[in-house]
């Protein structure tokens, strides 16, 4: 079930990004796309919950979640980026992040490491606080969710934001920006030790 909950909120996502240029008229879809931007959110927090309440938890099940939270994410920003409304710089950071952090993840994985819970590659306490907390995760997906639906309603065809929209919009941005790159950190300094001479 919270794999399947993976599966419909990365499919969701898409429906939405790819129905922004077709539907780039109508001020009713760009708006639900904004509300619907936030169930895609929503849903990453759901799949957790789900696959603790029922027992589904598992190391295939957090690669999943992980995957998912990069498609979606790395989806909305080259979006974004795509359509001139955020700087390319957005997605080159969040997608080169993704990349490295996957990678040594993939190595940890092959070691018997997971991304989270007691056998997590992360084992300081201050890496498990910005990698695996409730705190931490609310933070950067409340960060992801306002910059998203943000950047989508500064778009809406006939709405003109107020500067100050603008301007916490940008600022959604970057600290979404910021909190990917922070979150990443310890998964960089933890990962470390899995590049020795077998994995080359």
């Amino acid at each position: 079930m919270a794999n399947l909950i993976s599966l419909f909120r990365v499919i969701l996502a898409f429906y939405l990004l790819l129905m922004l240029d077709y539907q780039s008229q109508n001020s009713t879809f760009y708006w639900t796309a904004v509300g619907l931007t936030l169930a895609v959110i929503l849903l990453d927090a759901l799949d957790g919950w789900v696959a603790r309440k029922f027992n589904e938890a598992s190391k295939i099940g957090s690669i999943i979640d992980i995957l998912g939270d990069r498609i979606v994410e790395n989806a909305y920003w080259i979006v974004f980026a795509f359509y001139g409304w955020i700087g390319v710089w957005v997605p080159l950071i969040v997608m080169t992040r993704s990349f490295v952090c996957d990678t040594l993840r993939g190595l940890a994985f092959a070691e018997g490491c997971t991304a989270f819970g007691s056998d997590s590659m992360v084992q300081s306490k201050l890496g498990r606080f910005l990698t695996a907390s409730r705190f931490s995760r609310a933070v950067y997906g409340g960060a992801k969710v306002f910059a998203f639906m943000a950047v989508i309603a500064c778009h809406v065809p006939g709405w003109q934001p107020a500067n100050w929209f603008v301007i916490l919009t940008d600022v959604c941005v970057w600290l979404a920006v910021i909190f990917c790159v922070l979150r990443g950190l310890p998964v960089i300094v933890a990962g470390k030790k899995y590049f020795t001479l077998k994995h080359d």
